[in-house]
């Protein structure tokens, strides 16, 4: 009985991992598909635009847009197409790009490191944030702080990210000076897209913070803390904190789906060059294969992050474990 006892948690991993996987092949392949039919919906002629893309607007021409459209074999059935599709991502094969010729595993991997950056700076400056001011809240509900933090949260969520991106720009790069406006030249250039993406993410881990450290203060073990001697603030980090993180971390699971959304629109207004950049640029130059590497990409990006933050609250939590 005793070896059955201890090989229960590796199963139960093994079987967390298998889920975990299997989701990322669900999303692999709903992501694809969808970008295949959503791509040839839009309007206007498609090899028209890849040999825009290819040769510029001004050289383009009705030849060069057939001659694109028989060396991409973009008069061929959708099914044909979609079925090549589904047997190269079987393969691991993400195809060519379409406008640059290049592989397109090759460009993403080149483009994924800034997005990994900016995507991890941006959850690190929202953490410290909006926890940090949602305890200190909390510690005090109905104060000063409480209400400031509440009308601060409800502006940033009002506002969408490009136009906070766009005060933040005006604030720190026209009148400050500080911080460039956008681009990747210096160590600086990440500091204003990381901001825009946080400060959205921390408006709301604030609040959620803020209500758990309510509930912690009235709490029966908070009070026996007390009771026993200690102080306050003794109280708070042996027994408060990692009953705030504990929700907080949780709620990260849901603020991913801005996480990822976020990434497309900020590096686009601030010029990094991530997936996000690539694929609205894919976008416009009806780039199939690189539109579906891209946005496949980002959704396994999505079920990746999900599985650290299921991780994260097994660890803060053990109740959660299975």
């Amino acid at each position: 009985m005793r070896p059955l006892s201890n090989a229960a948690p590796w199963r139960r991993l093994g079987t967390a991992l298998a889920q975990r996987l299997l989701q990322a092949c669900l999303v692999a392949l709903l992501v694809g598909t969808l970008c295949f039919f959503m791509t040839r919906m839009l309007p206007g002629d498609m090899a028209y635009r890849i040999a825009a893309g290819r040769y510029g607007y001004d050289m383009v021409s009705a030849a060069a847009a057939e001659a694109v459209r028989q060396e991409l074999g973009l008069d061929r059935p959708w099914p044909l197409a979609l079925g090549e599709w589904w047997s190269r991502l079987l393969h691991l094969d993400l195809g060519v790009s379409q406008v640059t010729a290049q592989p397109v595993l090759a460009e993403i991997v080149h483009q994924l490191g800034p997005t990994v950056r900016l995507s991890l700076l941006a959850m690190a400056f929202s953490l410290l944030i909006g926890p940090t001011a949602g305890v200190l809240a909390g510690l005090n509900p109905g104060g000063a702080l409480d209400r400031a933090t509440l009308a601060m949260s409800v502006a940033l969520r009002a506002l969408p990210s490009f136009l906070l991106g766009l005060i933040l720009v005006l604030i720190f790069s026209v009148q400050l000076g500080a911080l460039p406006a956008a681009g990747h030249g210096d160590h600086g250039g990440i500091m204003l897209p990381a901001l825009t993406l946080a400060l959205g993410l921390a408006a709301v881990s604030c609040r959620v913070a803020r209500d758990a450290m309510v509930q912690v203060r009235q709490s029966a073990y908070f009070a026996f803390a007390l009771t026993k001697g200690l102080t306050p603030h003794q109280a708070l980090t042996r027994h408060g904190l990692r009953n705030v993180a504990a929700p907080v971390t949780a709620y990260l699971g849901v603020q991913l789906v801005a996480l990822v959304e976020g990434v497309v629109l900020v590096e686009t207004i601030f010029a990094w060059p991530g997936i996000g950049h690539a694929l609205v640029h894919a976008i416009f130059g009806r780039d199939v294969p690189m539109i579906q590497g891209s946005a496949l990409v980002l959704g396994l990006m999505f079920v990746l992050f999900n599985a650290l933050v299921d991780a994260a609250c097994a660890f803060i939590d053990p109740r959660g474990r299975p």
